[in-house]
Parts: structure tokens; C-alpha cells; sequence
């Protein structure tokens, strides 16, 4: 089957090192599945030339936020304007290249076969620092307990998506949520979406400088970040607020109709 548009959308911040040759790769990779490809980069005020590197390529379209927000808003964005292109299918990656193009296929002919809602990229082999994997299996336990099964790599940031699903996760999910992709795994999760997993291969950040991840780089840094700590205790109360507590606003999403998709 030939896709008749797909869109990957991307946030992004001071990744002008590597973000045009993961673009390049991801085309390379996914042309051959779609009469139009169109990549759409939200860009969260990079202080490098992340915003101008596309200034000669016609299917990316970037967009630079009016504030520097963080990933969660500018992922946000991301997808608002990936949906705003129509397209067949939507794949969200962040910016820092941390996958191989390779898998971008498989991704996508996950969702087409198993006529899935979304299809979550779950990561192997990831290189983050001791604290980050912590984070991550702290929040996997949570939102198992919320959800009533285990999901795995609750956060990760590649997702295919059926536009009609995408629309029902970003139309309830506030502009400014830090931690979209939890919200968007719980939902999916409570509201019976059609959810595949793929394993995928995870690579380090494409890039040699420290200055387009707020995480820090590796397995050099020993102790968590101050920004990093003030990320996780607003993440917090957010998942609380909107997705978790008993009223939470989030837990009203419900599955669309397939014949709207």
C-alpha cells in the first residue's frame, strides 16, 4: 500500500549538527511509502542554526515558537502542525536523531497491518544516564498501576499515529503539558485505543555538543541536573492534574470511530 502524504513532525532545539543529515536518512527510508512526504520541525527558540538549516528544502517546513517552552509544548506544536497538513499517516521523532532511519518503515507498516491507532517505537539499548533510566522505570511503574497493565517505554518519543486518533489525544492534551507522551500512553491505554509495539534500536544523540538536550549527555554526567529535578516535580503534579486523580480531565478521551479515521 502507498500512503498518499505522510508527515514527520519533530521538536526541536539546537540541533543543527545532526538534524538535517537524520532528515536526509528518514527520507531516504520512507519515500518509497508515500506519494508526499513533508516534515514539519517545531523549533523551541534554538540559539544555534537550527531554524535556518531548512531554509533551501522544500518538503521541511519549520516553525519557531514564540517562547522557548520546553520538549512537551513544542512537541505539541510539532503535531498540530503535522495534522494541519493532512496527512495519512503522522510519525513523531524528537529532533536529536536518536534512531535509525531503518526503522522508520517498519514502524509505519506496524500500524498499516495491524490497522493500529498508534504504533510506539519502545526503545533498546539506550545509552541516557543512570538517573534517566530510573525516571523512566519510576513513571513506567506509575502509569501501569494507572493504566492496569504495563506499557512499555511509556514516554518514548517515535509514534506513528492514524490521524483521527492523534486529533482526539492533542485536542485534550493542554498546549503547554510537559510530559504529553505519558498522558498520550495512559489514554491510549484507558480508552482502548488499537496500540502495537515495535522494538527499536536507540543511538545516541547525533551531534557532538551538549547544548540541544536539557538531560544532560551519556553516562558522563553523575548526578541529575537542577533543571532536570524542577522538570520532574512539575511533571508530577501535571500527570496528577490532568491524567491520574479521579476527575482528571484526561480521563474522558474516548477512541473515535474507525469509519472517521
Amino acid at each position: 500500500m502507498t500512503l498518499r502524504h505522510l508527515a514527520v513532525v519533530m521538536p526541536a532545539f539546537n540541533e543543527v549538527e545532526g538534524i538535517r543529515g537524520f532528515i536526509d536518512e528518514v527520507r531516504d527510508q520512507v519515500s518509497p511509502l508515500a506519494d508526499r512526504v513533508s516534515f514539519h520541525i517545531a523549533d523551541d527558540r534554538s540559539t544555534d542554526a537550527t531554524a535556518t538549516v531548512f531554509d533551501d528544502v522544500s518538503d521541511v517546513t519549520v516553525e519557531v515558537q514564540p517562547l522557548n517552552r520546553g520538549h512537551g509544548p513544542t512537541a505539541l506544536a510539532a503535531y498540530r502542525a503535522g495534522l494541519a497538513a493532512d496527512p495519512e499517516v503522522l510519525v513523531h521523532v524528537d529532533g536529536d536523531g536518536q534512531f535509525h532511519g531503518s526503522d522508520f518503515p517498519r514502524l509505519i507498516a506496524a500500524l498499516l497491518q495491524a490497522d493500529a491507532d498508534v504504533v510506539h517505537g519502545v526503545r533498546d539499548g539506550r545509552t541516557d544516564p543512570w538517573y534517566r533510566k530510573v525516571l523512566t522505570g519510576a513513571v513506567g511503574l506509575l502509569i501501569a498501576v494507572a493504566a492496569g497493565r504495563r506499557i512499555p517505554d511509556v514516554n518514548t518519543p517515535l509514534r506513528a499515529y492514524r490521524p483521527a486518533a492523534l486529533r482526539v489525544l492533542v485536542d485534550a492534551t493542554p498546549a503547554d503539558a510537559s510530559v504529553p507522551h505519558v498522558h498520550f500512553s495512559l489514554a491510549e491505554a484507558r480508552a482502548g485505543f488499537t496500540v502495537r509495539y515495535l522494538r527499536v534500536a536507540s543511538i545516541p544523540r547525533r551531534g557532538e555538543s551538549s547544548t540541544g538536550t536539557m538531560w544532560g549527555r551519556g553516562n558522563a554526567v553523575t548526578l541529575p541536573p537542577k533543571r532536570l529535578r524542577r522538570f520532574v516535580r512539575v511533571a508530577l503534579v501535571e500527570a496528577w492534574t490532568l491524567s491520574l486523580r479521579p476527575a482528571a480531565p484526561l480521563r474522558n478521551i474516548r477512541r473515535p470511530e474507525p469509519a472517521t479515521r
